[in-house]
């Protein structure tokens, strides 16, 4: 398939689905579409097949496009890749069966980030992925590949970095007196949204309940998560205490407030944005599609910026990765050694991350391709007619800074993610229930499910 052609198909499938792998667990269910196989055709002779299972349509056709650019490269080495796309719930249920019995497990699978732990635990069925890695990492976000680590052994390929980022409606602030480029800290934040309001009645941005997006960010820039070094559950930390009774005070000035759907990566949400109603979006830098896709009537009025800190000297963690797939290898697979060099340079390589940001409109991982002006300056790419400002100054920027929560990885994360975005958040936000009562509910519920004293 040429390059040209697999744009327009990509383009046409992502104006009308979601791109699961980039959305939190709470939301990444919706995003598997009803099973359907695609096979590569592929001529001559010593072809390798291998079996690829995914859940986001998407990923189908990138893989196709750039195993056929491994072809090319490897004439002694060629590969037909029969994929499978299943619904999300439906392919990770299938893969754990599959592990458990030893029957029926693809060569190549894409597990969802907040999936993955539950692949690391007891006997571990995947490959480890240090060696395929290595030519690509000096250059791969390490926090990216942290996410899906274990004991420092390497177990998935990253789909992108999903850095977090603020999505300023330039205009709207403009008229309102504002200039998104003095917004270097929180307070900053809370006080241009409170000028914003006052002077258009509007919403500054949203207070979540269906994600977490925000919450996890000021939560890692203050050093918390929602587990202890030990492993433990720790909701109510000092920390995360601080993080959300701080988004509270935001909301209690009117300022911000809970958005339809409950974040901004939802369909309910997008007209809210799209009419004005809100200014400011908090989320992973994959947003970039959705406003592309489905915010179109504020087309070069949104800036991407580096999102606020709660200090301008804090540490080392000023922002981080958002959402995420990661693409493994199963051990046991005949042709585990090649797939594994395959979906490596399919995941990490500079020519396929040039792709990702083409066609995906993603943060690549492979970070050299951050700085090539022609790929991220280019006046015909889609993503850069659309804002106001250069998406990847904003990356350069937040490269060095980028971290991540260690909970991302611990099998509990699932269970933690659904409590907060079913009832957490909504008993703070939308039922005004006290931060430390509602913290501390979710810990004994948690507690409880883990069997935690």
């Amino acid at each position: 398939m040429k390059k040209r052609g697999l744009a327009a198909l990509l383009c046409a499938v992502l104006a009308t689905s979601m791109i699961a792998g980039c959305s939190s667990s709470a939301t990444e269910g919706k995003g598997g579409s009803s099973a359907g196989k695609k096979a590569m055709e592929v001529g001559g002779d010593n072809v390798t097949t291998i079996n690829v299972w995914t859940f986001i349509e998407l990923h189908q056709d990138f893989y196709v496009s750039m195993a056929e650019k491994w072809n090319e490269a490897h004439p002694d080495k060629k590969v037909k890749l029969v994929l499978s796309n299943m619904p999300y719930d439906d392919m990770h249920n299938k893969l754990s069966l599959a592990l458990e019995s030893g029957e029926g497990a693809p060569d190549v699978v894409d597990i969802e980030l907040g999936k993955f732990p539950a692949f690391m635990v007891g006997k571990i069925g995947l490959m480890e992925l240090n060696d395929v890695i290595a030519p690509y990492k000096d250059n791969i976000v390490k926090s990216r590949l942290d996410i899906y680590s274990k004991d420092g052994k390497e177990y998935g390929l990253p789909t992108h970095v999903g850095t977090t980022v603020a999505f300023y409606n330039e205009k709207l602030l403009n008229d309102a007196g504002i200039n998104y480029k003095d917004i270097k800290t929180w307070d900053q934040f809370k006080e241009a949204g409170v000028k914003y309001h006052d002077a258009t009645g509007k919403y500054f941005s949203c207070v979540e309940t269906s994600a977490q997006w925000m919450v996890n960010l000021m939560l890692a820039q203050k050093g918390g998560d929602y587990i202890d070094k030990d492993g433990k559950l720790n909701l109510t930390s000092k920390e995360m205490e601080e993080v959300l009774t701080y988004i509270k005070g935001m909301q209690e000035t009117g300022a911000f407030a809970t958005v339809p759907g409950g974040q901004p990566d939802n369909e309910e949400a997008y007209p809210s944005y799209n009419s004005g109603d809100y200014a400011v979006q908090i989320m992973p830098f994959w947003q970039t599609s959705r406003f592309v896709n489905y915010m179109t009537d504020i087309k070069k009025q949104v800036a991407i910026a580096p999102v606020p800190v709660w200090s301008e000297t804090d540490g080392e963690i000023a922002t981080i990765g958002g959402g995420g797939t990661g693409t493994a290898i199963i051990k046991s697979g005949k042709n585990a050694q090649l797939a594994a060099e395959v979906m490596a340079f399919i995941k990490l390589s500079e020519e396929s991350n040039k792709e990702v940001w083409n066609v995906l409109g993603f943060d690549p991982v492979n970070t050299a391709v951050w700085n090539d002006t022609s790929l991220t300056q280019n006046p015909d790419n889609k993503f850069i007619q659309y804002f106001t400002n250069y998406p990847f100054d904003t990356l350069l920027k937040t490269k060095d800074s980028i971290g991540i929560l260690q909970a991302y990885t611990d099998e509990k994360y699932p269970s933690i993610n659904n409590e907060f975005c079913n009832v957490t958040l909504n008993s703070i936000f939308e039922d005004g229930m006290d931060v430390k009562e509602a913290l501390l509910q979710s810990q004994q519920t948690l507690s409880n499910e883990f069997k935690e004293k």
